[in-house]
């Protein structure tokens, strides 16, 4: 298969050959938008993984709110968290849009990783790029104000998901996923009200521009200036 996965993904840190062998892993299946792949709280021990299309990943606190915790594409694993530690999914896997994903069981998802250190390698390389970015989110809190951290979570869903915007001149770019306000927030770690003043101030300055459920990045170089980020972001 030649198709070219985003350099973000589980998928794109394989080898062309182990990446088709592990293409043919599991079962294909289809889910609607907003359909739940997997629940928070389920004892399954299987993996998905995503090979159209966009997932959320969400989770309930004791309050009843919902926080989201990451967003996952086409070439990424999602589930193998509970799999691998035998306990209840800590979270809700929703479809944004039409998606499919292979499922695989966690007995042969083991056996592949044994016949293929490379794709054990790629799956450690995975978690640890989800922990900098937990870590990334910690850090952020204390040392940045709201809008940098609220410009520092948009720069870095522009890199790995969004798409060059039509009208642009190479440094619009529209964000590709279709996220509520409040689910920016939660990735930011801010209020909801919180969240909205640091957009407005972006939007103030030009950086991004707002539409039904998805931002518009106007000058992404300037984008990150703004948010402090330096170089490449390393996952």
């Amino acid at each position: 298969m030649n198709y070219e996965w985003p350099p973000s993904t589980f998928l794109s840190r394989l080898r062309w050959e182990t990446r088709d062998e592990f293409l043919q892993q599991g079962i294909e299946k289809n889910y609607s938008p907003h359909q739940s792949l997997l629940q928070q709280g389920d004892s399954s021990r299987h993996v998905l993984l995503i090979t159209s299309g966009v997932v959320k990943v969400t989770a309930s606190s004791e309050s009843g709110d919902d926080v989201l915790l990451a967003v996952r594409i086409a070439g990424d694993l999602v589930g193998e968290m509970a799999a691998f530690e035998e306990l209840p999914r800590s979270g809700t896997v929703v479809a944004c849009g039409e998606v499919t994903a292979r499922i695989i069981q966690l007995q042969a998802l083991e056996s592949f990783l044994t016949r293929h250190p490379e794709a054990m390698r790629a799956i450690l390389r995975m978690l640890c790029a989800r922990l900098r970015w937990a870590n990334r989110r910690r850090i952020d809190y204390r040392a940045y104000d709201a809008p940098t951290r609220f410009a520092r979570v948009l720069a870095e869903l522009g890199q790995a998901y969004a798409r060059p915007a039509s009208d642009g001149d190479g440094k619009r770019c529209v964000l590709g996923v279709t996220l509520t306000q409040k689910e920016l927030a939660s990735l930011a770690g801010l209020a909801l009200p919180t969240a909205e003043k640091s957009l407005a101030v972006l939007t103030a300055q030009g950086l991004v521009q707002r539409s039904y459920r998805n931002i518009t990045i106007c000058d992404v170089p300037k984008l990150r200036e703004f948010a402090k980020l330096d170089g490449e972001i390393p996952y």
